[in-house]
């Protein structure tokens, strides 16, 4: 399965070849900001899930520490990440928020194991 840096667009898994990428951003942010942050953040989810390559866009909080956020992409193919980052939702969101983060935010890239591209 291809790392966190790899641009590999399929990963072979078994028998199945799959092509997905998952995105998890992890973010911290500074606990007066919560409210601001989780707005603008849905904002931005709202517009990203009406994307054509975006076939989930996920924002979810820590339950033991609600400054604790971290969105779940998946997209149909790397092109499609890229294409996200190239809206105008994205980069008010991207640059809204930046004040608010506690620390840079960090994104882990993966690729579906289970289930295989056919089930989304």
């Amino acid at each position: 399965m291809p790392g966190a840096g790899d641009t590999c667009a399929v990963a072979i898994v078994g028998h199945v070849t799959n092509s997905l990428l998952i995105v998890h951003v992890d973010i911290a942010i500074v606990p007066d900001q919560l409210d601001a942050f989780l707005a603008a953040t849905e904002a931005n989810a709202a517009a990203s899930r009406q994307e054509p390559g975006i076939l989930r866009f996920d924002v979810l909080t820590d339950r033991s520490d609600a400054d604790h956020v971290v969105l779940v992409e998946i997209y149909v193919d790397a092109a499609a990440a890229a294409a996200h980052k190239e809206t105008a939702h994205y980069a008010t969101w991207r640059d809204t928020v930046a004040p608010m983060m506690a620390r840079p935010r960090v994104g882990t890239r993966y690729v579906n194991s289970s289930p295989d591209d056919a089930a989304w």
